[in-house]
């Protein structure tokens, strides 16, 4: 009788065991504040017995990393999104990533520790994985030909992550605390003007 393949091994659930461990006391104590031991310490592991599955407390934060970066959440649901125009398509892409990483807001940790610790040295092997899909994404998006510009896409698409990203920071950052006038409708705000800019009009006919 053959064996299930996706029932994992003994190794693979121990390399599991020590990822979860590692991954929440990285998220509440950050990288570097962060020892093997303690690792150890939480799978209930001798110090060895890490060792024999990851070489190091970077290389555990790679694997990190590769798994659990947001874009692995968000690129798969742009893929997904519909809009008869490229209004409804931004619109909705914009709700469903907000929606994602409220109900995960982990994600966005993982990714400033990152930042933060790093200096970002993972993204380049991440952004390498990621970029056929965000390219397949913008693909998509000439379907909406005479709509919008005609932007490089990998621009349109870098520039579109940058507008979400930063309504989801400022948003962390300034709830409670911004006024009334900040709060109201501000995603379709920030789509909007990701859409039409704030130039009026006129004031575009003029250039």
């Amino acid at each position: 009788m053959e064996l299930n393949a996706n029932i994992p091994n003994k190794s693979e659930r121990t390399r599991r065991k020590i990822l979860e461990a590692a991954y929440g006391l990285f998220l509440n104590q950050g990288f570097h504040a962060t020892s093997m031991r303690q690792i150890a310490k939480k799978t209930g592991m001798a110090l060895g017995g890490i060792y024999n599955h990851f070489k190091s407390k970077d290389e555990i934060f790679a694997a990190i990393i590769a798994e659990r970066h947001p874009y692995h959440q968000i690129i798969p649901l742009l893929a997904t999104t519909e809009g008869d125009t490229v209004d409804e398509f931004l619109s909705n892409a914009a709700r469903l990533l907000v929606n994602a990483l409220g109900e995960n807001p982990d994600f966005l940790n993982i990714m400033l520790i990152e930042i933060v610790e790093f200096k970002a040295k993972h993204v380049p092997d991440l952004f390498e994985s990621l970029f056929p899909q965000i390219m397949q994404i913008g693909m998509r998006m000439t379907r909406y030909d005479g709509q919008i510009r005609p932007i490089p896409i990998e621009l349109l698409m870098r520039v579109f992550l940058g507008m979400f990203f930063s309504y989801y920071i400022t948003q962390i950052m300034l709830e409670g605390l911004m006024p009334a006038g900040m709060q109201k409708d501000a995603l379709n705000s920030f789509v909007d003007i990701f859409l039409n800019g704030i130039k009026t009009k006129q004031e575009i006919l003029i250039h």
